[in-house]
């Protein structure tokens, strides 16, 4: 079992959602994120996709980032969200983990409302291509598993003050 779990969003933080008539709904990947992947799930992570959207849309699409199923250990979708003022929030205690060692990465602060001490804020990713986030992101979270930081919320604690952690 890893040491760590790191929980993340789906949709504009990995890929982005694209929609035309012509082609119905396409993913662009984030740039790096093959790479941030393979990287953090080879550096004592267990991996978890828990998002807001519906299981049938997103599993191919995951299927295709994962297509050998060792990087992504487990998928949550909607159902495993609770809906609250119109926000999908999502309940660590349901993982059964410690969550001092849990890091949740989103875009939105409402979804993780329930803990913010252990989230990890991220710009909503529009689709451009000049973005190295991932990449930073996986330095940082290499940095966190090769230091064997006990409580993880502290370290999270300290970059949250930052808009782009």
């Amino acid at each position: 079992m890893p040491t760590y779990t790191l929980v993340l969003k789906f949709t504009d933080v990995l890929v982005h959602p694209d929609w035309s008539y012509q082609t119905g709904w396409r993913f662009k990947k984030r740039p790096g994120v093959d790479q941030f992947l393979q990287q953090v799930a080879s550096s004592d992570y267990e991996v978890i996709i828990f998002t807001n959207e519906n299981a049938f849309m997103i599993w191919p699409v995951i299927d295709k980032l994962d297509p050998e199923n060792k990087l992504v250990s487990y998928r949550l979708f909607r159902d495993s969200t609770h809906f609250i003022d119109g926000v999908h929030v999502k309940n660590l205690e349901g993982l059964n983990r410690d969550l001092s060692k849990v890091i949740v990465v989103d875009w939105n602060k409402q979804a993780i409302k329930f803990h913010p001490q252990n989230s990890l804020i991220l710009k909503k990713w529009k689709g451009t291509d000049d973005d190295t986030a991932l990449l930073d992101l996986a330095n940082l979270l290499q940095t966190i598993a090769m230091s064997n930081v006990i409580d993880v919320r502290e370290v999270l604690t300290y970059y949250s003050q930052f808009d782009d952690p």
